[in-house]
């Protein structure tokens, strides 16, 4: 009877949290060794699976994957934000931080959360979304980051707040104690992401609708957190999408693919127990995968340097040195060296591109702006744009073969900013 009330505790729980719910659900078991069994339902079908898993250290995932994946590259909907909060660690008492909580932060520094989650040692804060898609990822973290800053002194955990996290469901056991898992539910109204952020962080109202001028007052440290969010989970969904073109034939590139995914991972989710464990899931996905060891030997250095970006001194050599930070500042060209990357997989991809693919989306944002403006652009319009282009182009060529002409193709082509065999062509028009 007992275990049919802690299921029905349990089913109810991911309702709450999951109902009319896009994508797919994770459930997790942890097993002796620490690691994470985990299998993924449909909402659907997720409450009558429940009585196959409810027991120690059962644990669903807060948002939902367009795969049965668990990773942050796979998120369909973002449909919560969370904070753990491990007050043990401080020696803090249970009711205290509740009742502190209550008078010092609800509707202060922070909304109030729709319910709390008694871990069996902490407690875990959720707010509900109305469901975003993953677009907004950059926007969920760095609210995400807010709410765990605001809730630093009680303990919040920064291991705990990347998008693909899990948390226990409400009448599990936490076999370190033994302690049962309870759910206090306190209202079922959804907060808009947006408006979590305009009301808590109005200083990043500027940065995401980006303004044409400038306003005074803009806080460049938000900022640059928020841009730098966007940077990375850019550049992750790129590694991936790279390597889904090369239909995961990636023999050449593997150490190197996994290399920046887990240190930009790291840089994303703060988290670099959960970036390592993603990257071995990546591995796994490759047509010839590496062994689980290699993995972890060929990545080790990722989190090294992710470490340095937290570290002061590190921080302030990397500067004293021209360099924006500690931590790896890789160029696009150096990453395009590193990976081959070529002229039409660069099309594909967001934002690892080189200068001569910068310059045919700019050209193609201006023909469309300029047709939006006018009503059309005709092709007459469009070729005398191409043909100034290349006139430029060529008069710039016969410069740099009068200064350099001991210069490779190759050379002049980087001299110039564009592809080799443009340089060719143009050769032929000499």
């Amino acid at each position: 009877m007992e275990n049919t009330k802690n299921i029905e505790r349990a089913a109810y729980h991911a309702w709450f949290h999951h109902n009319k719910a896009d994508g797919w659900i994770t459930v997790a078991k942890k097993t002796k060794d620490g690691k994470f069994q985990q299998y993924h339902y449909r909402p659907e079908k997720l409450a009558n699976e429940l009585k196959n898993w409810i027991g120690e250290d059962v644990f669903f995932s807060q948002n939902t994957f367009f795969k049965p994946t668990r990773s942050i590259e796979n998120i369909r909907e973002l449909r919560s934000l969370y904070v753990d909060l491990d007050f043990y660690l401080f020696n803090y008492d249970l009711s205290w931080v509740i009742s502190k909580l209550e008078h010092e932060f609800y509707g202060q520094s922070i909304p109030e959360p729709n319910l709390i989650i008694y871990s069996g040692q902490g407690v875990v804060l959720i707010w509900l979304l109305d469901p975003v898609p993953y677009k907004a990822l950059p926007l969920w973290q760095a609210v995400q980051n807010y709410l765990l800053n605001e809730l630093s002194s009680l303990g919040g955990d920064p291991k705990a707040a990347d998008a693909a996290r899990v948390f226990r469901f409400d009448g599990s056991i936490n076999s370190k104690n033994g302690e049962e898992v309870r759910a206090e539910y306190r209202h079922d109204r959804r907060y808009e992401l947006r408006e979590v952020q305009y009301e808590y962080l109005p200083e990043l109202t500027e940065v995401i609708d980006q303004p044409v001028k400038k306003r005074p007052g803009r806080k460049k440290k938000v900022a640059q957190l928020f841009n730098t969010y966007k940077l990375h989970h850019t550049r992750l969904l790129d590694i991936v999408k790279l390597i889904k073109l090369r239909n995961y034939e990636v023999d050449g590139n593997r150490e190197t693919l996994l290399f920046l995914y887990r240190y930009w991972l790291c840089c994303f989710s703060n988290d670099p127990i959960e970036a390592l464990d993603q990257t071995i899931s990546l591995n796994l996905q490759f047509s010839n995968p590496l062994p689980i060891q290699e993995v972890e030997r060929a990545t080790k250095s990722a989190e090294k340097a992710w470490k340095a970006r937290s570290n002061k001194e590190a921080n302030e050599v990397a500067i004293s040195k021209g360099y924006p930070g500690a931590g790896y500042n890789l160029k696009n060209t150096k990453i395009i060296d590193w990976l081959d990357i070529t002229e039409e997989e660069q099309k594909h991809l967001k934002t690892i591109i080189a200068a001569p693919e910068k310059r045919r989306r700019k050209l193609e944002r201006d023909m469309l702006r300029k047709r939006n403006e006018r009503g059309s652009v005709s092709r007459a319009e469009y070729l005398e744009h191409s043909n100034e282009t290349t006139a430029d182009k060529l008069f710039l060529l016969k410069r740099a073969l009068e200064y350099h002409p001991e210069h490779s193709n190759y050379k002049i082509a980087q001299l110039l900013g564009c592809s080799e065999s443009y340089i060719r062509k143009l050769k032929k028009k000499l």
